[in-house]
């Protein structure tokens, strides 16, 4: 498959790399030439100087037989701008934009197009390692109003079905890492120590799903 990369700096050379990695054929646009130099020498994919959202720019790096598109550059003008072009021009579906500005990628997101937060990202991932209870969010959809997020749970829910979880949390057990492996949880699937779950949850319902879910689950009388 071919895939576009706009932006060369440090993330958008990893994920060319990935992908040439992975048997992809790559194009990277970048308005400076000097960019390129983060390329590995050995990086055998198109090197496109221009704008990412130039049609002739776009056309010289294959956008017309791309399969996906990523936006990575450092303006969040551009990367929205170039992944709509991008989309609604050349009918592109797999296209991503990295985002700086947290609450204008989540009006993105209830656009329709797949946005990367790198601040938020970040902060989320600082806040994990300083609070040890609490959720992460991992993915959200197109909408904006369906969270997939690792939750810490509270010891007390050790040994309960997952059932009771989703029960009492409002939320579904989309699966479970144990021992670093993911498992795909049945009805009888009882929580053991040391697991981590990540569950499906309205955006709205976060609070809450968090608030159950790292306090001990109350004893029936």
């Amino acid at each position: 498959m071919h895939f576009v990369i706009m932006g060369c700096g440090r993330v958008g050379a990893t994920l060319a790399q990935s992908l040439e990695g992975h048997g992809h054929s790559v194009a990277v646009i970048d308005q400076n030439p000097d960019s390129f130099r983060r390329l590995d020498a050995e990086f055998s994919g198109s090197k496109v100087t221009g704008l990412g959202f130039d049609r002739d720019t776009l056309a010289q790096a294959g956008i017309d037989d791309a399969y996906g598109f990523a936006a990575v550059s450092d303006g969040d003008n551009s990367n929205i701008l170039a992944a709509r072009v991008v989309r609604e021009t050349y009918g592109v579906g797999n296209v991503v934009a990295r985002i700086y500005d947290p609450h204008r990628a989540e009006i993105y997101q209830r656009l329709g197009i797949p946005t990367v937060a790198t601040v938020r990202w970040t902060a989320d991932q600082v806040l994990r390692r300083l609070l040890p209870m609490g959720a992460t969010a991992e993915h959200r959809d197109a909408s904006g109003q369906i969270v997939l997020a690792q939750v810490d749970v509270h010891p007390g829910w050790v040994g309960h079905p997952l059932s009771h979880v989703e029960e009492a949390s409002g939320s579904r057990v989309a699966y479970v890492t144990r021992y670093g492996d993911g498992l795909l949880p049945t009805a009888s699937t009882v929580l053991q120590e040391n697991d981590t779950l990540h569950v499906l949850m309205r955006a709205d319902e976060s609070s809450f799903v968090e608030r159950t879910l790292t306090r001990a689950p109350e004893v029936s009388a």
